[in-house]
């Protein structure tokens, strides 16, 4: 992916907003508000670059896509939560492609105004997603759990409110951004909670077809029976592991469904190359989205 990972988050970011735009040229577009986890992402994979917050997806695409930043982060799913909504709708046509995956293990923290207490806390605030990888904390402590748009902009306000009853979950930066005290680390059920990212940039990258590498693609089945199962037959008989295959409606209908996949192969490789030909045969609109290295975490998992 470039830059080195590494595992710890920098000391050095403490200021509460990103008041000048960062170089095009050393920038990496998010999703969030300063504190997201997409932005501990950010800091993480590409510790060299200056993280750049964006409102929505599409703006982040847009960032990418209009020269105002090099890279965007992000994310595809998550161990517990599943699948992070209406990315596999817009990354298709985003004009992107991905060059690189992260894998971020999900820590959350309860934060809260400096002086208060884990007694004095009535309620919780979060994106919901959090909320609910955080649901044996929330019912011990007896708290009321309450929607926020997303982890960070949870603590962001809970600063600006000065509200001493009530905690945001949130990130470990988020707290040191907001001027917030983490009241207690580590508070999600699952010791595996863990966001993969996808890294999107305006040129495809062409890594090495004798190293791990992952393939991901979209297409749509022919409207047939047992098309779907004709198409990914070539997968099975050519010894291609699918590692992701989800699918969703396009246009409204009922009727036509869009996959997406991620493979591990090389297009190069004879394996990959059948399957796809055989693909193409019983479907339609076959679009590789990016072939990308895979990234160690993928390869410890095996």
């Amino acid at each position: 992916m470039g830059e080195p990972v590494v595992d710890t988050l920098p000391s050095s970011v403490d200021s509460p907003a990103m008041t000048a735009p960062p170089d095009p040229s050393r920038a990496i577009a998010f999703q969030g508000a300063p504190g997201a986890y997409s932005h501990v992402a950010c800091l993480n994979a590409y510790p060299a670059m200056e993280p750049l917050p964006c409102q929505t997806f599409e703006d982040a695409f847009a960032a990418v896509r209009e020269g105002r930043a090099r890279y965007a982060m992000i994310p595809i799913d998550n161990s517990v939560a599943g699948r992070v909504a209406d990315v596999h709708h817009l990354m298709p046509y985003a004009g992107l492609h991905i060059i690189g995956e992260h894998f971020e293990r999900i820590s959350h923290h309860l934060l809260a105004v400096p002086g208060a207490t884990l007694d004095g806390i009535r309620s919780v605030v979060s994106h919901v997603h959090a909320l609910g990888q955080c649901r044996n904390l929330i019912r011990r402590l007896g708290l009321e759990a309450v929607v926020g748009g997303d982890t960070a902009g949870a603590a962001a306000e809970l600063a600006r409110s000065g509200d001493r009853s009530t905690a945001a979950i949130a990130s470990e930066l988020a707290g040191r951004i907001y001027g917030l005290a983490s009241l207690q680390a580590g508070v999600e059920d699952a010791p595996h909670n863990t966001t993969r990212f996808v890294v999107m940039a305006r040129e495809a990258i062409e890594p090495n077809p004798n190293q791990s590498c992952v393939t991901t693609f979209v297409f749509r089945v022919r409207n047939v029976p047992a098309a779907l199962y004709k198409a990914l037959g070539g997968f099975a008989t050519n010894g291609v592991n699918i590692t992701k295959l989800e699918s969703y409606l396009v246009a409204g209908e009922f009727v036509a469904a869009q996959f997406y996949v991620d493979v591990e192969a090389h297009p190069a490789s004879r394996s990959l190359r059948l399957a796809l030909e055989e693909l193409d045969f019983f479907s339609h609109e076959v679009r590789i989205l990016g072939v990308y290295p895979a990234h160690p975490f993928r390869l410890a998992q095996k």
